[in-house]
């Protein structure tokens, strides 16, 4: 018989559809799961709802915060991306109390996307109390260590004492900082991670090359695409489409930005081609079913990226770089951030 799987992720409506997307991908290619959604706003909700699906479960935000008051505390300071890393933590640890029969939980993040089993990767974490995934950076981004060793896309949590005291001392340190920059060893939910094979014992460390293939870190591995993809010769298990945004959107069509571009990197086209278009593809679909035209307008021109002439993004780089060097606070910015930023400056998005 199949062990259940349990997973939680959470999104708002501008994440509707990759949010469903995920859970497409858990059905093709895990048996028996439930995956949970923390919904951040009511129209999400009630989408969740009306797919009426038993293995996916919407939680309802008014549900989570209630009787919470750190976590509503920690909510008036921060913005709303920050209030959404806050949350992380305190996901799995709810569920862990609404819930009495989940051993093992896992938290997704839901702009990921399933090629294979997750088998291969919970016969790694065996019988670890915690269990997380390296960025595994490539070499020429050595610059972006400083968000951390380890990728928040998945985190697993027991139900035992290694297990339980990591969880709730991921969930203090983000109530006390949860910001979106990095201040010394400090960066969102994300750079906490850092911190758990030092503290705790029985923490898995997966290296599964299939695990959290991403943007940052696909310079890594040769690639070999067949009936499936494989990564170094193992297959890839999930993708992490982090910078997928579109570049530019019209009411019958959309172009996107990859995301590679912003981490220099390159897939073979035949891999490329078999990751993003298989994903947009779905994404493409889903909203046909879920939004009405005037709500993928919208979406697609909240994240839409504008074109930037080529001699600014030099001068971004240069800018960037000197912002490494020269940060007398040692107070790191995020990429994303500081890129939109400067180019805000620029008045051209």
């Amino acid at each position: 018989m199949n062990q259940t799987r349990y997973y939680c992720t959470y999104f708002d409506s501008g994440y509707l559809t990759r949010g469903l997307a995920l859970f497409h991908s858990l059905q093709t290619h895990s048996q028996s799961f439930v995956l949970w959604v923390l919904c951040f706003d009511d129209a999400v909700a009630e989408q969740i709802k009306s797919v009426n699906h038993p293995q996916l479960r919407p939680i309802q935000l008014s549900e989570f915060e209630y009787g919470d008051t750190a976590l509503l505390q920690a909510k008036a300071n921060r913005s709303k991306l920050e209030y959404y890393f806050t949350c992380t933590p305190s996901l799995p640890r709810y569920l862990f109390n609404q819930h009495p029969e989940i051993d093992l939980i896992t938290y997704l993040d839901a702009d990921l996307y399933f090629f294979s089993s997750p088998e291969a990767i919970f016969r790694e974490i065996d019988k670890s109390s915690v269990a997380i995934v390296p960025h595994r950076f490539a070499k020429h981004l050595w610059f972006m260590a400083r968000a951390g060793d380890y990728n928040v896309g998945w985190l697993t949590f027991r139900r035992d004492a290694e297990g339980l005291a990591c969880l709730n001392w991921w969930r203090e340190r983000c109530l006390e900082w949860c910001f979106d920059r990095v201040e010394g060893d400090k960066f969102g939910d994300q750079k906490y991670l850092n911190q758990f094979p030092k503290l705790f014992k029985n923490v898995c460390v997966i290296q599964h090359q299939g695990a959290n293939l991403a943007p940052w870190n696909v310079e890594n591995y040769d690639y070999i695409s067949s009936n499936s993809i494989q990564v170094d010769n193992v297959p890839l298990v999930f993708y992490h489409y982090q910078g997928l945004k579109p570049y530019r959107a019209t009411a019958n069509d959309v172009i996107y930005d990859l995301g590679l571009r912003g981490c220099l990197a390159t897939l073979p086209p035949s891999i490329q081609a078999a990751i993003y278009i298989t994903y947009l593809k779905k994404l493409t679909e889903l909203e046909q079913v879920w939004l009405k035209p005037e709500q993928r307008q919208a979406i697609h021109n909240r994240n839409v990226h504008r074109a930037i002439p080529f001699h600014l993004i030099w001068q971004f780089i240069l800018y960037y770089a000197l912002h490494i060097l020269w940060n007398p606070k040692n107070v790191f910015i995020s990429p994303n951030t500081l890129y939109a930023a400067w180019f805000r400056r620029l008045k051209l998005n």
